[in-house]
């Protein structure tokens, strides 16, 4: 199979295309072609005139790594060229930024969930080439979550940098095809083109990841595909005290780690509540001591998700459920917890805001957690009423 890359590079028709234009690359360490060289040198060497690179979060080398660290602007070493941070002193292009290039290529490697911040960036990358006349390609990659849709919806005025429109958190989508609902969406007047993966199957072996290709990390947190198929559940984490396994060799594989939590008491609340929505995967007592972020050099007892061989079932698995339920059987066995991390926390630079609202665009989850009356199908039929719209909403969109 090909990647979106690895198409433009081999097709004379489309590289000709580009004969002079001046273009930028928006790229991090997974922007490999299928021999893994880096997208920035297959392109140069292939007689692209880049002009410049820009990175997301984490950076165009993904070195940064822990959440919230921001990268500076600097000069390629090899090729001379600018590398601007778009997780810097800005998230948004600025227009020296956009007047470094004519088209502007898209080749970062996604996760499928709104918060995971590469499709934010996408969607201020479109709406800055509107505004400046200029051509966005996005050279498309697998969601390796695939196609399954999961949770609410953002809530209108609840928008941030992990919240970028009123999409779900699992949203099925590659950002090919969220190219397209977001300029629907935005009625956004851009110049913009797919160029598509070819033999990608989002429903074959690999279930969204193709068995064929290796995985690199798209941020350095992101270390394997079971962290691509949990994270749309465990990245709420961040919004609470309970460590999500930062620190550790398998961050955000875990529905929560914690030096005074009895695991084997929640685990079996959660079977208790809900059996089923723990369905797909196999979850796994573990113990571990983070060496930096919430519980640093502490002891933690947790719960391992596996999202991956003889467990995993792709249509089965439920991760933002999973993760919610995991919240609710914590509530429930330690009810006076502090779970939630305060609005002192400014998550992604908001104000006066729980992380944790921040992360589901509105309260409605966390309020659900907290509510000792509310119960599994209350907040199943919220999500399974998005879901269902969200899902009819972009089915025209879908390429593969």
């Amino acid at each position: 199979m090909q990647f979106g890359i690895d198409r433009l590079l081999g097709d004379p028709v489309l590289l000709r295309e580009l004969d002079g234009k001046r273009v930028a690359l928006v790229a991090h360490p997974a922007s490999v072609t299928r021999d893994l060289t880096h997208s920035l040198d297959a392109l140069i060497a292939a007689g692209v005139n880049v002009a410049s690179a820009f990175g997301p979060q984490h950076g165009l080398k993904g070195d940064k790594q822990d959440n919230m660290v921001e990268t500076a602007d600097e000069n390629d070493p090899q090729y001379g060229i600018p590398v601007f941070s778009l997780y810097g002193e800005v998230r948004r292009p600025t227009c020296q930024m956009m007047s470094s290039a004519d088209v502007f290529l898209f080749d970062l490697q996604d996760l499928g969930c709104r918060i995971y911040t590469f499709v934010t960036t996408l969607l201020y990358l479109l709406e800055e080439a509107a505004k400046f006349g200029k051509t966005v390609w996005v050279l498309d990659r697998p969601n390796p979550a695939g196609r399954p849709v999961e949770g609410s919806l953002l809530i209108p005025g609840n928008e941030s940098f992990v919240g970028a429109a009123p999409m779900p958190m699992r949203h099925g989508l590659t950002l090919g095809e969220m190219g397209h609902w977001f300029i629907r969406h935005f009625d956004l007047n851009v110049d913009y083109r797919v160029i598509e993966m070819q033999g990608w199957e989002p429903d074959g072996p690999g279930h969204g990841w193709p068995l064929t290709r290796i995985w690199i990390n798209p941020s350095p947190n992101a270390a394997n595909v079971n962290m691509a198929r949990a994270y749309a559940g465990t990245v709420m984490i961040e919004g609470a005290t309970v460590s999500e396994g930062r620190g550790t060799t398998r961050p955000l594989e875990v529905l929560f780690g914690a030096p005074d939590i009895d695991t084997k008491a929640v685990l079996a609340e959660m079977w208790r509540l809900a059996p089923d929505w723990i369905e797909g995967c196999a979850i796994r007592e573990c113990w571990f001591e983070p060496t930096f972020h919430k519980h640093a050099g502490k002891l933690c007892n947790a719960l391992m998700i596996h999202a991956e061989g003889p467990f995993y079932d792709h249509h089965a698995f439920k991760p933002w459920r999973l993760q919610a339920l995991a919240f609710k059987a914590i509530r429930n066995v330690y009810p006076g917890y502090q779970l939630w991390r305060g609005s002192d926390f400014k998550y992604e630079y908001t104000d006066n805001v729980l992380a944790i609202d921040v992360i589901n665009g509105g309260p409605a989850l966390r309020e659900w957690v907290d509510d000792p009356a509310a119960r599994l199908a209350d907040l199943d039929a919220l999500a399974s009423n998005d879901e269902a719209a969200w899902i009819a909403d972009v089915r025209d969109l879908l390429i593969y």
